[in-house]
């Protein structure tokens, strides 16, 4: 009965230094016909050439299903703490092109 129990139930390592996170203001999305690559990025007042710090590589379908699961609880934040506000102009500016389809989120 115990093996039934845990079916569907993932035990997921998460290390200390992971778990501190990443600060990221800038997220470039590009993409091929196999995958979505998004680069987080780290722009700093000063700083003349921000680093990426992570980078994750998503099938298609595992892209639309994050983009699904993050719009979820961003409404579930929204019911909780009020619309989330969007401050146009505020945020960083992208250069113009970077080699390839990009979106800026």
């Amino acid at each position: 009965m115990s093996d039934n129990k845990n079916q569907g139930q993932l035990n997921i390592e998460l290390s200390e230094e992971v778990s501190q996170g990443v600060y990221s203001n800038l997220a470039v999305i590009t993409h091929s016909p196999a995958e979505f690559v998004i680069d987080f990025i780290r722009i700093m007042p000063g700083v003349t050439k921000p680093k990426v710090m992570s980078r994750i590589i998503l099938t298609p379908e595992h892209a639309k299903r994050f983009v699904a699961a993050l719009n979820d609880n961003i409404l579930k934040y929204e019911a909780v703490h009020g619309t989330i506000r969007e401050i146009k102009g505020s945020g960083p500016v992208m250069p113009a092109t970077f080699g390839g389809p990009t979106a800026q989120a």
